[in-house]
């Protein structure tokens, strides 16, 4: 997704509320989101129930959006309060914090998700996304060691059935808590408006993402702490990265599928001027709109925490899981209380293997 594309569906997210709250055929009831009194009770019921302030809202006791609706439960608490993101005179900060400080934290983190989602590459990386109620997590271990044990073959009376064998693994992974303090004085924010504060929002959610993918790099060349680092196979030539050696990751799968690589930025540079790959349509594509061409049907994800000399092959499939303690949060009280003096935003998550097989490293440089 390029960004304009993504500023479009953000436009659709956030529709002009002034204009379907003035009557008319896309005018917008707001009687039921006006029962509703959005203040601190209702996030801490929020938090209790395991939902955001917008879930929340959507549900059956509140104002649950009906079919077709322009405006989600948030967007018409907004609307209620009079607070525009778009058109020609968006509302600003100082204006939002007068008419409805309350819902600032939620529009916080409505955007921060928006940031998140544009750096889409994370999702295509996890095979699973587990939320627990623990900081301690244990990943299972499947025995991979004898693949003719899991071969499909006739059983005969009294032979041996072929087996999986699953079980815990030896060590638990932890799931830390990371936080990002946004400071602000109030002042450098009060006359911006909230389409100028949204990009700034944007900017956190995008960083926190990156920082995210750079964690899912390092548990795949490092392993969870269960001496399960992905393998390490090593170029034809050391210094050098051509298109055989990356056949030679490819053809390591089986039986797996290689249908993404991770590479740092000089490697990914590499690739896109091999010879073998320089097709005219995927020539076009990348000049066009920056969309990167699928070599040998893996698609290029970008990541400059990984090492220079060493590129990420792997089944998305089966890699990687993500594990949650506690989703995306903004402290609301001090956001409320302070004015955006100390927004602090949190997020506990790491990531864990699934099936080590699945992931194979490439290095080109290793004289």
């Amino acid at each position: 997704m390029t960004f304009d594309q993504f500023l479009q569906t953000t436009a659709a997210d956030n529709p002009d509320v002034e204009s379907m709250t003035a009557g008319g055929p896309t005018s917008v009831d707001l009687a039921r989101a006006a029962a509703v009194e959005v203040d601190r009770d209702l996030y801490l019921e929020a938090d209790t129930r395991g939902l955001s302030l917008s879930e929340l809202l959507e549900t059956d006791d509140f104002d649950p959006s009906p079919s077709g609706s322009p405006l989600d439960a948030f967007d018409r608490q907004l609307a209620l309060a009079g607070v525009h993101l778009n058109g020609k005179n968006p509302t600003t900060v100082e204006q939002f914090f007068q008419k409805a400080a309350v819902l600032m934290p939620e529009f916080m983190m409505r955007e921060i998700k928006r940031g998140q989602a544009m750096r889409p590459e994370l999702a295509r990386l996890i095979a699973n996304t587990t939320t627990v109620s623990s900081n301690r997590y244990t990943p299972f271990h499947v025995d991979t060691s004898n693949n003719a044990r899991l071969s499909l073959r006739p059983i005969g009376e009294s032979a041996e059935v072929p087996q999986l064998l699953v079980n815990e693994q030896t060590n638990a992974v932890t799931v830390p808590d990371y936080g990002l303090a946004l400071k602000a004085s109030y002042k450098a924010l009060r006359y911006r408006s909230t389409s100028q504060f949204r990009v700034l929002l944007w900017y956190i959610g995008f960083r926190m993402q990156t920082d995210k993918i750079a964690m899912l790099v390092k548990t795949i060349l490092d392993g969870d702490g269960n001496d399960n680092a992905a393998a390490v196979i090593n170029a034809g030539t050391s210094g050098v990265l051509d298109y055989d050696d990356l056949v030679t990751l490819w053809s390591s799968f089986a039986p797996f599928e290689m249908n993404c690589m991770i590479c740092h930025v000089d490697a990914l540079r590499t690739i896109l001027t091999l010879e073998e790959f320089k097709t005219p349509l995927a020539g076009y594509r990348f000049q066009n709109d920056g969309e990167l061409f699928s070599p040998l049907g893996a698609a290029l994800v970008r990541s400059d925490e990984m090492p220079a000399d060493r590129v990420i092959g792997l089944d998305t499939r089966f890699a990687v899981e993500e594990v949650v303690t506690q989703p995306l949060m903004v402290e609301y009280d001090k956001i409320i209380d302070q004015r955006l003096e100390e927004a602090v935003i949190t997020e506990s998550v790491t990531y864990a293997k699934v099936i080590q097989e699945a992931s194979v490293v490439l290095d080109y440089d290793f004289a």
